[in-house]
């Protein structure tokens, strides 16, 4: 269990960050163009909002609170908001404006991710949703701002069948 736990924790984001990527490749040309504009703007958003929430609340990690050895090694810093759930979160926002089934898939797989860096005792479960708020935040602002002020650009139609 130990193993799987560490195996989610530490590597299943780079299978969000493969689909992310390789959605933008296979989207329709005119989708990929509004795809890349939210995301060239909500990933700095995020990042930004991350590390100012970071700044302005401090939430020790598990493990130093507990005083535990987590599964996963990390450093005994602040664990909000946490960067894997932030990143994932901001992945699974973008995606969700374009396709509302490849969206819950990268959800599924980021609330994965995150069950199990709070099961490893890296993050507490509100490092998580923080996480997630932010994403979902961010993808909002920039969504909003490009259909507002880039009509043209911002309208993103879901692909057929969804």
């Amino acid at each position: 269990m130990n193993e799987t736990i560490v195996f989610i924790g530490s590597y299943v984001y780079l299978a969000s960050v493969a689909i992310f990527i390789s959605y933008f490749f296979y989207a329709k040309r005119a989708q990929r163009r509004r795809f890349l504009l939210i995301s060239v703007f909500t990933l700095p958003l995020s990042y930004l909002s991350g590390l100012l929430a970071g700044t302005l609340y401090y939430d020790p990690r598990p493990f130093v609170v507990l005083h535990i050895t987590p599964l996963l090694p990390h450093a005994a810093d602040n664990g909000f908001p946490s960067d894997h759930a932030l990143l994932m979160g901001t992945i699974a926002a973008i995606v969700t404006v374009f396709s509302k089934r490849l969206g819950i898939v990268l959800w599924i797989l980021a609330i994965l991710v995150g069950a199990a860096r709070v099961l490893a005792g890296v993050h507490h479960i509100l490092d998580i949703l923080g996480s997630f708020i932010i994403a979902i935040g961010a993808t909002t602002i920039i969504y909003g701002l490009i259909k507002r002020y880039l009509p043209a650009l911002g309208a993103a139609e879901p692909q057929a069948g969804e």
